[in-house]
């Protein structure tokens, strides 16, 4: 039986006068290089988190519906208003948003960019409407006081100016988490979680592609030919385009590679058994849930023995995620819309939370 060179190339070719090598024997080597990172701005990392990573995806989704799902009360001392404009508001803020939509908007947004913007539109002094308008196009403009002097919304290749007042309600409200190296722009959870969404990333990216190359890692392969023989470029290249066409990708799985006449495969890459894939993909999606405060248990993660069960780990998530950032919002509208009207305060009730019932 012939070997792959000589079905390939036919008879070898005469020698050369080359010098020794011990490297010349290998046809390819790789090397680990420096780590790759999402650019650190919103829009990059929403789409590398929100749009590509199911994890973050799903964590967003848990915990800005949740918030959505909690009903607004309306206090005026301890009496408790049922019928009142800013209710309304709330319920309708705008023709094409309902209460749920308006406020899983603002969440989201707080939750990807660490800022969320809502603007108000008066008729005839009274105000009227409520839109939640995008992050990653507006940008602050200090004063001269270091304070917010004005925000500037690009849409469609226009800017819009919102001057700040300061008396009456604003045209914009401003809700931003902390950030404790930046005065206008808050820190969001999808910023602290880059280390870990981009492993999670690359290890689906990883093994995704080490399917399409039908589950087998790369590797070299090495010719010792006879008399320190070496392969002319036009066997070089010949032979590589031969073993990516017959022997890569998912169509040719499962088809023998013969190897005679000095050739020998040298794995270059960990199995994921070696790398301990798994446990490395999960430890990422639970620092990623950390990050939003989302217990893994109710995400499926394996590894995480943190509560008893899911209804424990459930009244956790609502009790330290989702009940502090419905009183951040809350507490944000109340000081913004305070000025228009007489003295109140927004709140909730936990005992009506169905999630919190139990309690």
């Amino acid at each position: 039986m012939t070997s792959l060179l000589t079905r390939l190339f036919g008879a070898a070719a005469p020698a050369r006068d080359v010098k020794s090598s011990r490297a010349a024997k290998l046809l390819a080597m790789h090397s680990i290089g420096a780590p790759h990172w999402t650019a650190r701005n919103s829009a990059a990392m929403t789409r590398e988190g929100y749009e590509r990573n199911a994890v973050c995806h799903r964590c967003v989704r848990m915990v800005a519906e949740a918030a959505a799902s909690v009903p607004w009360l309306m206090y005026e001392g301890r009496e408790e208003l049922v019928d009142h404009p800013l209710l309304a508001l709330i319920e309708r803020p705008n023709p094409t948003d309902t209460s749920v939509s308006f406020i899983e908007a603002i969440c989201a947004n707080l939750l990807l960019y660490g800022n969320a913007y809502i603007e108000s539109i008066m008729l005839d002094g009274q105000l009227r409407e409520l839109y939640a308008l995008r992050p990653d196009r507006m940008s602050v403009e200090p004063g001269r006081n270091g304070w917010p002097a004005a925000f500037v919304y690009r849409a469609q290749g226009a800017d819009a100016r919102y001057e700040m007042q300061g008396e009456g309600v604003e045209p914009i409200l401003h809700i931003k988490l902390f950030n404790p190296l930046d005065d206008y722009y808050g820190f969001a959870p999808l910023a602290a979680a880059q280390v870990a969404l981009d492993t999670h990333n690359a290890a689906s990216f990883w093994n995704k592609a080490l399917l399409d190359n039908s589950a087998r890692p790369s590797g070299a392969l090495v010719y010792a030919g006879p008399d320190n023989a070496h392969l002319t470029d036009e066997q070089f290249t010949r032979l590589k385009q031969e073993l990516e066409e017959n022997f890569s990708g998912a169509d040719n799985a499962g088809r023998p590679l013969l190897l005679e006449g000095g050739l020998d495969w040298k794995a270059l890459s960990l199995s994921p058994k070696d790398m301990d894939f798994a446990e490395s993909k999960a430890s990422a999606a639970r620092e990623i849930a950390l990050a939003f405060g989302v217990p893994p248990l109710l995400l499926g993660l394996p590894g995480d023995n943190t509560f008893a069960n899911y209804s424990e780990a459930n009244r956790a998530f609502w009790r330290q995620t989702v009940l502090p950032l419905v009183s951040r919002v809350q507490k944000s509208f109340q000081g913004w819309l305070q000025p228009g009207f007489a003295p109140f305060r927004f709140d909730y009730n936990a005992d009506r939370l169905e999630a919190l019932a139990a309690e």
